[in-house]
């Protein structure tokens, strides 16, 4: 069933667990975290990206047309957008969630374009992710590790500016895979999760340890987005067995099978499997 995002987070943030948010790019990725979610009685938040698929209107409806007959609660979240134009074309083609992404702005503007969209998303049942602070990229961890982390005061107040309803944090994830070693500033986390309401977002899961993950989604994360050790290891699994592969749609099914070991990897370390029948 596709649901608003923020159904999923609040049960989420309730229940202490978290819910992993898997980066999908084609109908196979899509159908692949679907499918394992269903597999897992886990709900699913699908995160989708301008840059990996820019006919996204048209992957839209495929993905949402999975969504709704779907056993399991899936939201389709529109993934970094970047600009005013693709969150409202993530509307128009019937996302149920948007991630407005001005965490590269100054403050003010921040909070104005992101208040600017939830004002519109809200009104039409679509919930609002947005990003203060920012999560740098790993192959320069080293320089934006400690350059954008979130500000627990600060974070009350966009939130109360902004009406979004789930906020991303950077805590010490990095996007993409990591020169050097994650570390995650837990005392940190600790401030925003006592200081703010709604559910907290992590960017950047993807080689950050499962130990500080699991914690993460312990101590108040709720959604954790995946999305480099996932396609990685879709194409392992290709790789370890290509020399045994007849035809091309082989492939295909190769990939989505390790892509759906590791997205259930993520699931049992959250704690989120069986909970779509809770």
């Amino acid at each position: 069933m596709l649901v608003n995002m923020t159904k999923i987070l609040q049960k989420s943030k309730d229940g202490k667990y978290g819910v992993v948010a898997p980066n999908i790019c084609n109908e196979d990725s899509a159908r692949a975290a679907i499918e394992c979610a269903e597999e897992n009685r886990a709900p699913v938040i699908l995160d989708l990206i301008y840059r990996v698929n820019p006919d996204i209107p048209l992957l839209a409806k495929l993905v949402i047309e999975m969504a709704q007959r779907a056993t399991v609660p899936v939201a389709l979240n529109l993934d970094h957008g970047s600009t005013f134009e693709e969150a409202i074309i993530a509307v128009r083609s019937g996302f149920s969630s948007i991630m407005v992404d001005r965490s590269s702005l100054p403050y003010e503007e921040n909070i104005k374009e992101v208040a600017a969209l939830v004002r519109i998303a809200h009104a039409v049942g679509i919930s609002v992710e947005a990003e203060l602070g920012h999560v740098g990229t790993g192959s320069q961890y080293d320089a934006d590790r400690d350059a954008g982390l979130t500000n627990p005061l600060q974070a009350k107040e966009y939130v109360e500016r902004t009406g979004v309803d789930a906020l991303a944090i950077a805590i010490g994830t990095a996007h993409g895979k990591y020169v050097g070693t994650p570390y995650l500033d837990f005392s940190l986390l600790s401030k925003i999760y006592n200081t703010v309401d709604v559910p907290l977002v992590l960017h950047g899961g993807s080689g950050s340890g499962d130990e500080n993950l699991a914690r993460a989604t312990r101590e108040g994360i709720t959604k954790v987005n995946i999305g480099t050790d996932l396609f990685q290891a879709g194409i392992d699994e290709l790789v370890t067995n290509h020399a045994s592969l007849k035809r091309a749609h082989e492939a295909y099914l190769m990939f989505a099978l390790g892509y759906k070991k590791k997205l259930t990897h993520y699931m049992n370390l959250f704690g989120e499997c069986g909970k779509a029948d809770e």
